[in-house]
C-alpha cells in the first residue's frame, strides 16, 4: 500500500513538473512573427494529421503478423514512430505558441480592449500545456509498449486559436497586405 501510495504521489509530481514547463515555454515564446495574411494561411492543422495515424496499432499489428515481425523489429518501429512523433509536436508547440504572440500582438494594438478574448486565450494556452503534457506522458509510456497518446485535443485547440486569429487579421491588415 505504502509502495503504490509513493508511485502515485511520484507521478503527480512529475505531471506537475510537466505542466508547470510546458506552461512556462508556451507562455514565453519569442518568435519572429510574419503576421501577414499569407503566413495565417499556411497554419493549418492539416498538416499535423498523420500524427493521428503515425502510432495507431493497426500497423503494428500488421507487422508483427508478417514472417518478418519480430519483437526487435517492432521496437525498432515503436522509436523510429516515437522521435517522428514528437517532431511533429514540437512544431506544433511552436506554431501554437506563435498564433498565441500574434494574438497578442494583435489585441496590444487593438483600439478595442477584448478581455473575453485574453481570457479565452489563456485558457487555450493552459488548455494546451497540460495536454500537450500528457501527450508527452502517454508517449513515454507507448515508447514502453503502453497505451496510444492521442494528439487531437491538440489538434483541435491549435485550430481553435488559428481561426480566432484569422478572424481577427482582416480587421487590422490594411489591404494589399
Amino acid at each position: 500500500m505504502t509502495l503504490l501510495l509513493s508511485t502515485l504521489v511520484l507521478i503527480g509530481l512529475g505531471l506537475a513538473a510537466i505542466v508547470a514547463m510546458a506552461l512556462r515555454r508556451v507562455a514565453s515564446q519569442k518568435t519572429s512573427l510574419p503576421l501577414t495574411a499569407d503566413w495565417i494561411d499556411q497554419l493549418s492543422a492539416e498538416r499535423y494529421r498523420p500524427m493521428l495515424r503515425l502510432l495507431d496499432g493497426a500497423d503494428f499489428e500488421f507487422v508483427a503478423s508478417q514472417p518478418g515481425g519480430t519483437p526487435q523489429l517492432l521496437a525498432k518501429m515503436r522509436r523510429e514512430r516515437c522521435v517522428i512523433f514528437r517532431s511533429y509536436l514540437r512544431q506544433l508547440q511552436r506554431e501554437f505558441g506563435g498564433v498565441c504572440t500574434a494574438i497578442k500582438i494583435l489585441m496590444l494594438h487593438a483600439e478595442v480592449d477584448r478581455p473575453d478574448l485574453a481570457s479565452t486565450l489563456l485558457q487555450a494556452q493552459v488548455a494546451f500545456a497540460f495536454g500537450f503534457a500528457v501527450v508527452r506522458v502517454r508517449l513515454v509510456f507507448f515508447a514502453w509498449g503502453i497505451g496510444t497518446p492521442d494528439v487531437a485535443g491538440l489538434l483541435q485547440l491549435f485550430d481553435g486559436v488559428r481561426m480566432e486569429l484569422r478572424s481577427l487579421v482582416p480587421a487590422v491588415m490594411p489591404a494589399g497586405a
